[in-house]
């Protein structure tokens, strides 16, 4: 049977008494050297690395005497429930994550009890419901995999109704690091799973081995009942971006498990129950790597989320991680490679084909080399996930999705099934590594940055996002997409006042209106300031390279650039809408000296500034006096670190997928925030909605 990743577990052993959250110790030492926090991450990792070979031996071993009394075909059987639950366990992983780290977050121990019983009932509602759904679909599931009785899939229907509530418990108490009792729940489950297959599987033969898996769920959810000393009276709390924050949990867990599961059950509807025996042995022992690793992960990940976005610290946890994936991964496709072909024939029993002499071997190394590369990008995701809401996980939900069309489209051979794996996680390590070099690029430039050297750019004053929200939506409402709030919401756009929330509200939800898509690229940590600009900052500034300005921008997309080629086209007289508007509003701006605001994005003072608002203002105003454009406009600038990731500023095909992913869920998720704020609107007193018309 597989072998699934057990959730974001810690065995770091730290005194609960000593530490309120790591993530608070961690965030609030900022000078401690990342040597030191990668020592605590190395020391993480090896104490969890040792607990976790107990738990991983016995799975072997249940798995092998399994696999040694039932045969290929039963074993085929058994695996491939087993393999059901886990593809369920995103569920129960996303509430893991979940409770995880709000609790870790809480500093009062009534916020930590709140949570854990708002989630904990969310989670025996999920679990019943799935349960439910299991049952009913029994005969269907039953007949699309082969299996010879739907009581299987009712088993696994009552282990679903305790397995998605023990994510709770067992996120609990990873949250608040109670992690001798988190080791001894995942030993006491595979203990009783072992137990009980033994004895059960003579008499009542696979649906013995699948009643001994529930039971072992059933068990583990009584036992881990939190403790007393973290349990104290319920508050009322809130639990901030959990609709995002699960979204992006669950989003990840299902591409991982369907990733780690869903191939066992593919071969077992496509292949004989021999061949899918052998497949599911295979995967049994080739997925050992990933458990390891992702006990590296676990370690890695309330590190990682009590560091700021940006902080240096987090690439010494990162680095740290990769090379202990990657040294795990040499060892164990290493030992592999050096086992002797009677040794699979010895552990599987005579139950299983003897293949050709290298057979077991050469598809283990494949399968071990497809769930090392694997393992080395679920690294670089859960890093991202553990800094903020993202993409990432979307993109693995995406390649979830190749794999299965993949092996639909070439199964021909189990060696065929696994090619497409190996070929795709080599493609999802590349895409997800793409944002993370650039980054360390950016992080390169922006450590050159000097305020020694002159850049051309004085900052004058810090300001908050609803102001800048407040510019860009004035010089956008007479669009045409905002005709019909035009009257209503006027007042509010053209007199903004910047401390009343539900002004800020509606004016963030009338900008999303249209610019939404837009919005959504600009990295969470973007700082905005009032900027001050002198002649040589304007030769760093570049059009926003969309639309018509393609045409007349490219290649460098430089402001002064494309004013000489528009000044060349005014020369020959060209009948162009888009140059005749130009030149008009340029001769606008001759006889009207008001200031406007004009909205940049870069990463530091140093780098090239890009237009985010203002491209025909800036460039009308260079047509007509170029020495006094600084002058003539206020600047705002957006300042991030991870600026590069974004499309607006750095254009290729890691930045572009990011922004048809945000598209989604701007079409799904933000469009709806238009409506949301003019129903708040017509809640506020009746003499405050005739001052907004």
């Amino acid at each position: 049977m597989s072998v699934a990743p057990q959730g974001p577990a810690m065995a770091d052993e730290i005194p609960v008494e000593a530490t309120a959250t790591l993530t608070a110790k961690v965030a609030a030492e900022p000078d401690a050297a990342p040597q030191h926090l990668r020592m605590r991450v190395l020391s993480g990792s090896a104490i969890m690395l040792v607990s976790s070979v107990f738990v991983g031996g016995m799975n072997l071993i249940y798995n092998f005497i399994v696999a040694h009394k039932l045969g290929a075909d039963k074993f085929g059987h058994a695996s491939v429930v087993y393999t059901l639950l886990m593809l369920l366990s995103s569920i129960t992983l996303s509430f893991q994550l979940l409770c995880s780290k709000f609790v870790a977050r809480s500093q009062s121990t009534s916020d930590k009890t709140s949570i854990y019983k708002l989630l904990h009932r969310w989670s025996w509602v999920c679990g019943i419901g799935l349960g439910a759904l299991l049952a009913v679909a029994s005969g269907a599931i039953s007949g699309y995999l082969n299996l010879p009785a739907r009581t299987l899939i009712l088993l696994l229907a009552a282990a679903t109704v305790f397995y998605v509530p023990l994510g709770v418990r067992r996120g609990f108490m990873q949250g608040t690091y109670d992690f001798t009792p988190l080791a001894f729940n995942f030993a006491l489950e595979v203990v009783i799973k072992l137990i009980g297959a033994l004895a059960l599987i003579g008499s009542y033969g696979v649906q013995g081995v699948v009643g001994a898996m529930t039971a072992s769920v059933a068990v583990a959810y009584l036992v881990g009942v939190p403790r007393k000393h973290h349990v104290g009276e319920v508050g009322s709390v809130a639990i901030r971006a959990g609709v995002g924050e699960g979204l992006q949990a669950v989003t990840f867990f299902v591409g991982q498990v369907i990733i780690n599961n869903l191939d066992i059950i593919l071969v077992k509807h496509f292949f004989d129950p021999t061949q899918a025996g052998v497949y599911a042995a295979v995967a049994l022992v080739g997925r050992v790597v990933y458990m390891l690793s992702w006990q590296v992960v676990s370690s890695m990940f309330p590190f990682s989320a009590g560091l700021r976005a940006g902080d240096k610290r987090g690439h010494a946890v990162l680095t740290t991680s990769l090379g202990l994936v990657a040294a795990i991964s040499s060892l164990f496709i290493f030992a592999v490679w050096l086992a002797p072909p009677k040794l699979w024939h010895a552990l599987l029993g005579a139950g299983f084909p003897i293949g050709a002499h290298h057979f077991y071997s050469s598809l283990l190394i494949l399968y071990a080399i497809t769930t090392s590369i694997y393992a080395l990008g679920v690294v670089l995701m859960t890093y991202e996930i553990s800094q903020k809401i993202g993409n990432i996980s979307w993109v693995q939900l995406g390649f979830s999705g190749a794999i299965i069309g993949g092996i639909y489209l070439f199964h021909s051979t189990l060696n065929d099934v696994i090619l497409v794996q190996l070929v795709l996680m080599l493609t999802l390590l590349l895409v997800v590594s793409v944002p993370f070099i650039r980054r360390r690029r950016a992080s390169s430039v922006a450590e050159d940055d000097s305020t020694s050297i002159p850049t051309g750019l004085h900052r004058i004053r810090r300001i908050d996002e609803n102001e800048v929200i407040a510019e860009f939506l004035q010089s956008e409402f007479f669009q045409e997409e905002y005709k019909e709030y035009r009257d209503t919401y006027a007042h509010l756009v053209s007199e903004p006042d910047l401390s009343d929330d539900r002004e800020n509200a509606i004016r963030r939800a009338l900008l999303f209106h249209r610019r939404g898509r837009l919005w959504r690229e600009l990295p969470e940590d973007t700082e905005w300031w009032e900027v001050e600009l002198e002649p040589e900052a304007v030769q760093r500034i570049r059009i926003f390279a969309r639309n018509h300005w393609l045409r007349y921008g490219a290649p460098s997309f430089l402001l002064c650039d494309t004013v000489e080629t528009v000044r060349s086209r005014i020369q020959h007289q060209s009948r162009d809408p888009f140059i005749l508007k130009l030149r008009s509003l340029s001769n606008e701006m001759a006889d009207n000296a008001e200031y406007s605001s004009v909205i940049l994005i870069s990463i530091n003072q140093s780098t090239p500034f890009t237009i985010l608002e203002g491209n025909h203002r800036m460039t009308a105003a260079t047509l007509l006096d170029p020495e006094n454009t600084h002058r003539r406009f206020r600047f705002i600038c957006g300042f991030s670190p991870r600026m590069a990731e974004c499309c607006w500023y750095r254009t290729d095909i890691s930045t572009l997928w990011r922004y048809g992913v945000n598209t989604l869920a701007y079409y799904l998720i933000d469009r709806h925030k238009l409506t949301t704020a003019v129903l708040k609107a017509e809640t506020v007193p009746a003499h405050q909605n005739a001052d907004a018309a």
